[in-house]
């Protein structure tokens, strides 16, 4: 079974599962996530509480011990279980299959990370805790405002379009500010109504862009925004040569993904590359608009960026960085500058 963040608590009313598996890229989901399973867990009875951490000073007898302590005297379990950023290696897919076998009524299995793949969850062990995947992705920038809006009203808040707007770009991959800056404005505005001069003058910026939004936003083909992200990222002091080799990466891909179209089907380029399934529409736009014409000057620009990073200290490698973020994303292909 599976189920939106958003939508845990309604699910943990109706349904009662003996494993639950919460996987997502955005910290705020996983934490609210666990929290509502651990709350719910504690009124059917479960009050011991194990937590381990998966790496490599972790002794799973530990863990089976947890699951073969039930008594006629013992407590109900919950047993959290922290996956590392690395996801789920073979080595704890197999401890986890076997874990599976001890699981009864008695005990509650938590799971948690950051990344799981399709392949994992058709996997053997996957199938064999037969749990509820609780999906805690951070929601795209098209979805964004609806989240947020929803967000405003559970907080007791009345945003106008203006205001819910401005919510998005500040606090855009940064939600755990964006709760609470949510908390602040409902306590200093008792009367719940939000308008951008009450957001603006309440709060400070708090979105985080990474290196992926970046690319995203040039991929979808959004200058204006591809270039703000930009301008945070040189501001937070991330180094050019890591957007450098990011979006060289990209570039060699989308050439070699041009040069199979020739002889191929889009979804059988998408296949072939594995590109996800939330990433097929910006990979979409990108092959429509950059055309190997496009691509070779491009990567002209992109090496002479690297050079002049290397050997010319005295010289800023960012408007360069941003004429490359214009003519990838712009609908037409914009003059390089050379540095």
């Amino acid at each position: 079974m599976r189920v939106f963040a958003d939508r845990l608590v309604e699910t943990l009313t109706r349904q009662w599962h003996g494993c639950y598996l919460i996987f997502g890229n955005e910290p705020l989901f996983v934490q609210e996530s666990r929290d509502l399973i651990i709350a719910k867990a504690r009124q059917l009875g479960f009050e011991e509480h194990y937590r381990f951490s998966v790496d490599s000073a972790l002794d799973w007898n530990d863990v089976y011990d947890c699951t073969q302590a039930l008594s006629l005297f013992s407590s109900k379990q919950i047993i959290e279980l922290f996956i590392p950023e690395s996801g789920v290696s073979a080595a704890i897919a197999k401890q986890l299959s076997e874990i599976s076998a001890h699981l009864n009524e008695d005990i509650v299995v938590l799971i948690s990370g950051s990344k799981l793949t399709k392949a994992q969850e058709s996997a053997k062990w996957f199938k064999a805790l037969n749990g509820c995947l609780v999906s805690c992705n951070a929601p795209d920038i098209k979805h964004l405002p609806q989240w947020v809006m929803r967000r405003c009203h559970a907080s007791g808040l009345t945003p106008d379009g203006e205001a819910v707007q401005l919510l998005c770009q500040w606090h855009e991959g940064n939600l755990f500010a964006l709760s609470q800056s949510l908390e602040k404005l409902s306590l200093l505005y008792p009367d719940g109504q939000l308008n951008l001069i009450r957001v603006q003058e309440s709060l400070s910026r708090h979105n985080h862009f990474t290196v992926f939004h970046w690319i995203d936003a040039i991929l979808e083909g959004k200058p204006k925004r591809a270039n703000r992200i930009l301008s945070q990222l040189e501001a937070e002091g991330i180094e050019a040569v890591i957007l450098l080799r990011s979006i060289q990466k990209e570039l060699q891909q989308l050439i070699k993904m041009q040069q199979m179209l020739s002889q191929s089907s889009l979804s059988q380029v998408f296949d072939s590359f594995r590109i996800w399934q939330n990433k097929k529409p910006l990979y979409s736009a990108a092959l429509q608009r950059l055309t190997a014409t496009r691509l070779k000057p491009a990567m002209q620009l992109l090496a002479s960026i690297e050079v002049q990073v290397k050997t010319q200290y005295e010289m800023s490698p960012w408007p360069f960085l941003h004429q490359l973020t214009l003519n990838l994303s712009a609908t037409d292909s914009s003059l390089s500058l050379h540095p």
